[in-house]
């Protein structure tokens, strides 16, 4: 007995005698959610026929007929008008017997010296690879989002926090530069991912290779493959390619969820330093007054979620023997999310970046409630031979003063401020303003103004080289 299709359609084994039950068909079957594949399937297919022609395994008009077909089927996808049978369980096996009945049998020599185990594999590291770039794309978008953004204020003054409490002013353009460097760092783990997922699968088969003389560096060559994955078993069986992708996702989303929290405590009306275009909020379905930040803070929830598709891959892999086994279909659901849940983020963040109203009333305000300028009255005295240790002493007693008088040091008068060190002089003033704090922060990393449109500099010929 021969392999045969079902009246329906469907594709067994002579092996068995019985066709698979409907509710392990719907159980195992992964075509509505793995069909996003099918450029891949199609791209890969192509390559590994030209292969096979050049080889000789196949004939010049059988790959010319492949050719004919897949042209068909990809604009039919592409269409919208490709039928997708659950009895044929994933994308390979409807494309390739939608390529059948175009072309016959040369449709059917397509799977010649390949395995629907390196397919796929093949398959998700050209999905992966394309998402990659295109993420690529979006972090150097939201990079210059918010890089125009800090050149816009460069100048304007914030208090930086530490434990949620006022440290020492710097500038909101310096504030927003940290998150330029968290998604550059971002944009590097992407693009070193990436090497390691530019190998080829292809030709590894089921498990061991294949005996027909096949040219695996030809099709890497054809595909814009780096390398190919040099044992069989590894090639077919990993999806740590996966995993690291994820994990490079997930670094990403923790830096989207440290800036939508900012988003959101800088919005409170308690804080007020900000506010998002409306865009990007929501009303009350009772509360009429309401305007809610909710792109950042469901930005956070999809943080969570990204998290756990981290986690379920490892998981995933974790208890796995080689080679391939039908776990591995469990890869695809938690990998395609996690590219939509990250192209979407990006894409969005890009966007409200430039709808961010700043409030520098507000900030300036709120850097004067703290004694943001304590740090650098103890950085004169020390200047002026004060141990600094001493200078931290004397100005910890200074602002204990303040705290009692409810005053800034910036209030205290020329003879306050000396009976707390003899070292201070009538020049103490000019330490203890906003803007001269921030200004002799004048060093790379610094947050002085100078400094800032210097980075701005730096960023700008990053993103455009």
């Amino acid at each position: 007995m021969t392999a045969q299709l079902s009246k329906k359609g469907e594709a067994w084994s002579a092996r068995f005698s019985e066709p698979v039950s409907d509710l392990v068909k719907r159980y195992t079957a992964s075509v509505f959610f793995d069909n996003r594949l099918a450029k891949a399937d199609i791209q890969g297919s192509l390559a590994h026929a030209e292969m096979l022609a050049a080889q000789g395994i196949i004939s010049a008009a059988d790959h010319a007929e492949i050719v004919r077909g897949m042209t068909q089927i990809g604009q039919e996808i592409e269409a919208g008008k490709f039928e997708w049978l659950l009895d044929l369980e994933d994308v390979h096996l409807n494309i390739e017997k939608r390529l059948t009945e175009l072309v016959g049998d040369a449709g059917k020599r397509l799977h010649t010296g390949r395995s629907r185990n390196d397919q796929v594999a093949t398959d998700i590291r050209l999905y992966v690879r394309s998402a990659i770039d295109d993420i690529g794309v979006l972090l150097a978008a939201l990079r210059g989002a918010l890089t125009d953004l800090a050149e816009q204020h460069a100048d304007t003054i914030m208090p930086g926090f530490t434990h949620m409490q006022v440290a020492q002013p710097i500038t909101f353009g310096h504030h927003m530069l940290a998150y330029v460097e968290m998604f550059g760092r971002d944009a590097e783990r992407m693009a070193d991912c990436r090497k390691r997922v530019n190998r080829l699968p292809l030709g590894a088969a089921a498990l061991a290779g294949t005996t027909f003389p096949i040219d695996r560096l030809r099709v890497a060559k054809t595909l814009g493959f780096d390398d190919v994955c040099h044992n069989s078993l590894d090639a077919v069986s990993d999806r740590d390619f996966a995993i690291e992708f994820c994990a490079a996702a997930a670094l990403v989303m923790t830096h989207i969820s440290r800036m939508s929290e900012e988003l959101v405590i800088w919005m409170s009306p308690r804080v007020g330093f900000i506010d998002i275009a409306d865009r990007f909020c929501t009303g009350s379905s009772i509360m009429p007054q309401k305007k809610n930040p909710d792109v950042p803070e469901l930005a956070r929830g999809k943080t969570g979620r990204v998290y756990g598709h981290l986690m379920g891959l490892l998981t995933l892999m974790k208890g796995q023997p080689l080679a391939y086994n039908k776990d591995n279909q469990e890869d695809k659901e938690p990998l395609f999310d996690t590219v939509d849940t990250l192209v979407d983020t990006l894409r969005i963040f890009a966007d409200m970046a430039g709808g961010i109203s700043v409030k520098p009333e507000a900030m300036r305000a709120a850097a004067l409630q703290g004694y943001a300028t304590a740090t650098d009255l103890a950085d004169y005295l020390v200047k002026k031979g004060l141990p600094f240790r001493d200078a931290h002493e004397a100005v910890a007693r200074a602002v204990r003063a303040c705290v009692d008088a409810g005053c800034d040091l910036a209030d205290l008068s020329l003879e306050q401020l000396q009976a707390f060190s003899p070292l201070t002089g009538a020049d103490v003033f000019e330490v203890l303003t906003l803007e001269g704090s921030v200004a002799a922060r004048d060093h790379v990393g610094g947050t002085a103004p100078r400094q800032v449109r210097a980075a701005i500099a730096r960023v700008r010929a990053q993103l455009a080289g």
